[in-house]
């Protein structure tokens, strides 16, 4: 169980838009990811070390989008002007996670713009939907070399991540400790007033720490 990746809902501007702007905060740019089909959403990523990325995801006007959990919960932050959609957890086997939930995983995938395929199963996004602290969990199908991370340049790297929530309500959801996932990125949780979720990242750059 590790942290996978980071996912930012476009704003009102656009998915290229966005990538720009956050690509520009933090002096890199963000690669085209292609379209999940079946979520009705295209992303946007950029590697960072220790197998993590930064993913930006915009909803498209597309049946799926409004079917599928991911595309709603994409379109719901969207509409509410963008920003931090959540975190991803990524497990070696999601079978037991299926069993836990009581529920089974969906497949994903979306064709990189070289026409590589990359594929997984996820689940839990309606929790994530329902309680925004929560992560959602994937396992990857596609061999580790084409993990979106591949590539990345070491010297970005996500220093700290700022959580409103409550670690104890994380870990039942993990089933397991919130350090599992974490233990080599620092967290920093703050009290929820409002809405729970992922306040900022901080990334560590060659020009600096960004807060994001």
């Amino acid at each position: 169980m590790r942290l996978d990746h980071l996912s930012f809902a476009a704003g009102p501007d656009g998915l290229a838009s966005t990538a720009e702007r956050i690509g520009g905060l933090l002096g890199a740019s963000f690669l085209d990811g292609g379209v999940h089909p079946r979520f009705g959403t295209r992303n946007m990523i950029l590697p960072l070390g220790g197998t993590t990325y930064l993913e930006v995801v915009e909803a498209l006007d597309h049946p799926a989008s409004d079917k599928a959990p991911f595309g709603q919960a994409v379109k719901a932050r969207s509409l509410a002007g963008g920003g931090w959609l959540g975190w991803v957890v990524a497990v070696g086997d999601i079978a037991p996670v299926e069993a836990r939930l009581g529920r089974a995983a969906v497949a994903g995938n979306r064709h990189r713009p070289d026409g590589t395929e990359l594929r997984w199963k996820q689940i839990g996004v309606n929790g994530l939907i329902s309680d925004p602290q929560l992560p959602f969990f994937v396992e990857w199908e596609s061999p580790l070399e084409l993990h979106p991370s591949a590539g990345a340049d070491d010297s970005f790297t996500l220093a700290c991540l700022e959580i409103a929530g409550d670690p104890q309500r994380v870990s039942e959801w993990l089933g397991a400790p919130v350090e599992a996932p974490l233990e080599d990125v620092k967290v920093e949780w703050v009290a929820p007033h409002g809405t729970p979720g992922v306040l900022a990242i901080q990334v560590q750059t060659p020009a600096g720490l960004v807060r994001l």
